[in-house]
């Protein structure tokens, strides 16, 4: 309590050493705040309850308020609203006091207590809405539906830069043919400028119930950068020394704005805020591969690396020592492979070493056609048949009776072949063939 009476005694004090009267009563919490809807947020406003006696300070409003799990945003505000811009959030919790500030020395002199309020926006039907510029003056946005969006609702993208409006130039569709993504060239940014991307959902069943989401970016922040330029590679003292140049940028080209990464063959990438490296090079007769590849982290933060540089070789004459070797290779081994080939052709040639192999099999005699020629007739003769020829016949024991080879004629229906058996010396030496 002494402590407190102490506070309020300095408290007055001020306040007559300024010549500002002593407020003696407590300060109201603000009360009746609302919500009327905006373009692309709403107005949130409240009545301050300041008494005639408390306009002769200077009075703020202490606004903090937070969407989703978003960080807190403060304000201090002069006026008893606020504008708050939604964007792709479906609602926000604030929270607002009042304070009084003396005209003088600007400083507080009492406040009002918390007063607390929640919004709950309508359902927000798009969501992870990401975009990307490149080469300059390309830009691609995608985006999300989620999965309560109406059957029937198509989706618009449109920017707004420099005070201008610029609609989509060609849509990306999904297999429902609703629009997820945007692409469009020959677009040019301000760096100094947000971009405010728009979202406009449509349902074909509700065409007045059209909803508009945004989302700002800085330009230089969805920047993806060309890879560095003019990379170049020397020799100096077994160490190798990587020159290049900057990209070109849609934001500040200024040498500070600028980090990169240099990879050399497999080594892992080494991050340089410099236009050069120096990288010993260990093995001279080695060959080495140097890419180079930049973004923006001082002047702005962006998280998006360039593509690689394209490929630069060091010890380039060593690669081409070793193409030359190859090549001397092929132009020796070449001619000698046509004249050993021509060499080998010539000598089958002289000596016929394929003509065994193209000698044709030679045709049963005129003596073993006559031979089974009188066989059948002796087999008609005496037992009326017609001899079968056996689809292989062995003729190597011709002491067997003809007779054994004669069948039935209903059972002769096929041609034979005959395969000749040499025999053994002095076996059947009575026949002739």
């Amino acid at each position: 309590m002494l402590l407190l009476s102490l506070t309020w005694y300095e408290m007055i004090s001020v306040s007559l050493a300024n010549g500002e009267p002593a407020i003696t009563a407590s300060i109201m919490a603000p009360s009746d705040l609302h919500i009327v809807k905006h373009e692309f947020g709403v107005i949130l406003s409240w009545n301050s309850n300041i008494t005639e006696e408390m306009e002769t300070y200077y009075v703020k409003y202490i606004l903090i308020y937070k969407f989703n799990t978003a960080k807190e945003i403060t304000e201090r505000l002069g006026e008893k609203e606020k504008m708050i811009r939604l964007g792709l959030h479906s609602g926000f919790h604030a929270k607002v006091k009042t304070q009084l500030f003396s005209k003088e020395t600007e400083d507080i002199i009492k406040e009002s207590n918390w007063t607390e309020f929640t919004y709950k926006a309508p359902p927000v039907y798009i969501q992870n809405l990401s975009c990307i510029i490149y080469n300059i003056s390309h830009l691609n946005c995608t985006w999300d539906i989620k999965t309560e969006a109406p059957e029937d609702a198509q989706y618009f993208l449109s920017y707004r830069h420099s005070r201008e409006e610029f609609q989509c130039q060609l849509y990306l569709t999904n297999t429902k043919n609703k629009n997820i993504g945007c692409h469009m060239k020959e677009v040019y940014f301000n760096h100094a400028n947000k971009i405010r991307f728009n979202i406009t959902v449509k349902e074909l069943s509700n065409s007045s119930e059209n909803r508009s989401y945004y989302k700002k970016f800085t330009p230089q922040s969805l920047e993806k950068l060309n890879p560095p330029i003019n990379v170049s590679v020397s020799l100096e003292n077994r160490s190798v020394k990587i020159n290049w140049k900057p990209p070109p940028t849609i934001g500040s080209a200024k040498k500070n704005c600028f980090t990169y990464q240099v990879k050399i063959t497999d080594l892992k990438p080494v991050d340089v805020s410099e236009e050069e490296y120096v990288h010993p090079v260990h093995d001279p007769a080695k060959q080495y591969v140097v890419q180079v590849r930049a973004k923006k982290i001082t002047c702005i933060s962006n998280k998006i690396w360039s593509e690689w540089s394209e490929p630069v070789f060091i010890n380039d004459e060593y690669k081409d020592n070793k193409m030359n070797t190859w090549k001397l290779l092929i132009l020796i081994l070449f001619p000698s492979m046509i004249f050993t080939g021509g060499l080998l052709i010539f000598l089958c040639r002289r000596y016929k070493c394929i003509d065994p192999i193209r000698t044709p099999i030679p045709h049963p005699s005129d003596r073993i056609r006559i031979w089974l020629a009188s066989d059948a007739a002796l087999c008609q003769q005496e037992y009326g048949l017609v001899p079968q020829i056996p689809d292989m016949l062995f003729i190597s024991d011709l002491s067997t009776p003809v007779t054994e080879l004669c069948f039935n004629t209903s059972e002769v229906n096929m041609h034979a072949e005959i395969i000749l058996v040499p025999l053994e010396k002095n076996q059947h030496k009575g026949i002739n063939y």
